[in-house]
């Protein structure tokens, strides 16, 4: 925010002139009522001490030094000491000039320059199609990727597929099943497999291309059927993913990565640390050592590998790679192996640089009524099919309007209603609103005023104010969403700044205000376009020119 800055250095100077310090636990921040100003400090409080002063005393020192500060129109002090400060309107108006002048950049921060970050996200094992579920981990994936490289961050986005393992032979185990009906036989149908209609179709995918398949060796045949599904699966996830407006760099293979030998190496690097032992015939993790409730199996006494021994080799692989920050985005429902997994990273000397991001899941409403998701029994509502029946823009909107680890319903006919009660509707809407307005005024030969500040000093109204500080908080929205990994923060900001618009709106008849006033207030309206449209490409939103029932 432009105004703690400011704000800030103006306090500094009249400490420095006093002979004071900063105290480390001075706080700048908005008051709850926004009648008592801009911003509030409990300066005066912390200082009283320092200069040998009462509270009230030092307060009246302070305001006495920003007395002939231009930018500060008003100081009071209230109740103890403390001081509400508040901003002249010449200086929210500069703030329009900012944004007109970075444009896209507007928001944009240092916050972690120099700093490589990686986000890993969706990492679905490709056994099935994506449901609505992965669709919202895809949206915070991509959309904390926008952010994190918006505040300076050099970033890289991956994705994990789980290609080794028990999940991989059981889709091998469901084609063979369903291939085998198709040729004629009766197989016995098995304990467990995966039983959606598209196991169906890519058994008579093979067939046809392959009709002697049936007639092969079981453990051949089982082979071909799992690569066949795994290969058709991935293209059919990167496809609905690239449609999604979301792409990855990397595409990263568990099976290259165990057949490479990192993970024996991984486990000669924790035996030689003193941080694996064997028990019963299994190897173990020494995780207890780091806060986790027990030692974990990586290795178990039948040799099979453990996802915990991948997942181990896997991250050491990423922090190798050079990484300062590592983002996993993980289904809620794997809460309980985050502990685990931070303990390795800890014993690799990597504390502190693994955040996990739980996403919870996603009800899913039609009528009213649930749908019901299960990939393994078949019954899910594809990422594709919402995508084709809601559309990008309010799908990926709704999946980040809530806080990720919050649970979320998402109406699908609520989604689709061209209504302010829809939130992707309502901030578009804005955009467009904005949009049709300048449209308007270029056919009645009106344009918006040069930038500068004279030409923005006709805005002087209360909503001519509200609109410039919302502006004004972007950039501490963006930092704030890059800080907390929160792309929900800019759903939130956004839907703050487009009702502060619709009011505007409502309120000031643009177009037929006084030739300078008309055109000063389009230069604000340019403006908060500007932002809206900044915002919304962090989310991976459109923001489009024209809507239904713009007037």
């Amino acid at each position: 925010m432009k105004t703690k800055q400011l704000l800030e250095g103006a306090l500094r100077r009249v400490l420095a002139q006093k002979g004071w310090e900063w105290p480390e636990k001075a706080v700048l921040e908005p008051p709850r009522d926004k009648r008592f100003g801009d911003l509030s400090a409990n300066l005066a409080l912390i200082l009283a001490g320092q200069a040998g002063k009462r509270p009230l005393d030092v307060a009246q020192d302070i305001k006495d030094g920003l007395a002939r500060d231009p930018d500060i129109q008003r100081v009071d002090i209230a109740g103890p000491g403390f001081l509400n400060f508040t901003f002249s309107p010449g200086f929210w108006r500069r703030v329009a000039l900012d944004v007109l002048a970075q444009g896209p950049e507007y928001g944009a921060s240092d916050l972690g320059r120099g700093q490589r970050a990686q986000v890993e996200f969706v990492s679905a094992n490709p056994t099935g199609p994506l449901h609505i579920g992965h669709g919202r981990g895809a949206a915070l994936g991509d959309s904390l990727a926008r952010i994190l490289r918006k505040a300076g961050f050099e970033v890289q986005t991956e994705y994990y597929i789980n290609d080794a393992g028990r999940q991989m032979r059981l889709l091998g185990e469901s084609i063979w099943y369903r291939l085998e009906q198709l040729a004629g036989r009766t197989p016995a149908e098995p304990a467990d497999y995966y039983k959606g209609e598209y196991v169906r179709d890519l058994a008579a995918e093979m067939l046809a291309a392959d009709p002697d398949l049936a007639a092969r060796p079981a453990d051949q045949a089982l082979a071909a059927c799992r690569e066949y599904g795994m290969s058709a699966i991935l293209k059919g996830i990167k496809k609905d993913l690239a449609d999604f407006r979301v792409g990855h760099e990397v595409w990263f293979s568990e099976k290259g990565l165990v057949e490479s030998g990192r993970v024996e190496q991984t486990f000669a690097w924790l035996k030689d640390k003193g941080l694996a032992f064997e028990a019963d015939g299994a190897l173990w993790f020494k995780s207890a050592m780091f806060g986790d409730d027990k030692d974990r199996v990586l290795r178990k006494s039948s040799g099979e590998l453990t996802y915990f021994a991948s997942d181990i080799a896997y991250h050491d692989d990423k922090f190798r790679r050079g990484f300062d920050l590592v983002v996993d985005i993980w289904g809620a429902d794997h809460h309980g192996y985050a502990p685990r997994l931070q303990a390795a990273v800890e014993a690799m000397g990597a504390k502190g640089r693994l955040q996990i991001q739980l996403v919870q899941l996603v009800n899913l409403l039609r009528d009213g009524e649930q749908v019901a998701m299960s990939t393994r029994a078949g019954q899910f509502e594809t990422l594709a099919d919402v995508v084709a029946e809601v559309g990008v823009d309010a799908s990926r909107f709704i999946f980040l309007s809530r806080k990720s680890d919050s649970h979320l319903d998402f109406d699908l006919e609520l989604v689709k209603r061209q209504s302010m009660d829809n939130p992707v509707y309502y901030v578009q809407y804005a955009h467009a609103r904005i949009c049709s307005v300048l449209r308007k005024a270029g056919e009645r030969g009106i344009t918006p005023a040069r930038p500068s500040e004279l030409a923005l000093a006709a805005l002087d109204t209360a909503e001519d104010m509200d609109l410039l500080r919302l502006l004004d908080q972007y950039p501490d929205s963006l930092e704030a969403a890059a800080r907390t990994l929160s792309p929900h923060l800019i759903s939130f900001y956004l839907q703050d700044l487009a009702s502060v618009l619709h009011k505007y709106y409502t309120v000031h008849h643009v177009l037929s205000a006084g030739p300078d006033l008309c055109r000063a207030r389009l230069l604000l309206l340019q403006g908060v376009a500007q932002v809206l449209k900044n915002g919304l490409e962090l989310l991976g939103v459109s923001a489009p020119e024209q809507m239904e029932s713009i007037n």
